[in-house]
């Protein structure tokens, strides 16, 4: 079993900046997959970026693209995400999720641990 605990959200104003962290613990897998999405307000949990946990490869939305960074440090079983240039479109739950084994994936139902989630609301 992984737990996932995110933390670092946040009221902000838009074009500011914020990081999210997601620190992992349980039993921890050399080789998996970890990711972040979002969801606002009646709609469906949207993916944001996913990233090896011992690689470098990472694969972002278009709509975060350049604007958002996700980085790991595996000492600490802790994954990031640091979010620039932010607009009111951001503004959702942010879910750390992790996925066993090394394929990515972008849907959610793929994903077999997550986090509670941590607010993130951009002001215009």
């Amino acid at each position: 079993q992984v737990q996932l605990v995110e933390s670092g959200g946040g009221l902000v104003q838009a074009g500011g900046s914020l990081r999210l962290s997601c620190a992992a613990s349980g039993r921890t897998f050399g080789r998996n997959v970890m990711a972040w999405f979002r969801q606002a307000p009646g709609k469906e949990r949207e993916f944001v970026v996913v990233r090896g946990w011992s690689g470098t490869s990472t694969y972002y939305a278009d709509s975060v693209k350049g604007r958002f960074t996700i980085s790991r440090d595996n000492a600490k079983n802790t994954v990031y995400l640091q979010m620039n240039s932010l607009k009111p479109e951001d503004t959702a739950v942010y879910y750390c999720a992790a996925r066993r084994g090394t394929a990515y994936a972008t849907d959610p139902k793929e994903y077999d641990y997550w986090g509670q989630g941590t607010q993130v609301t951009v002001s215009s």
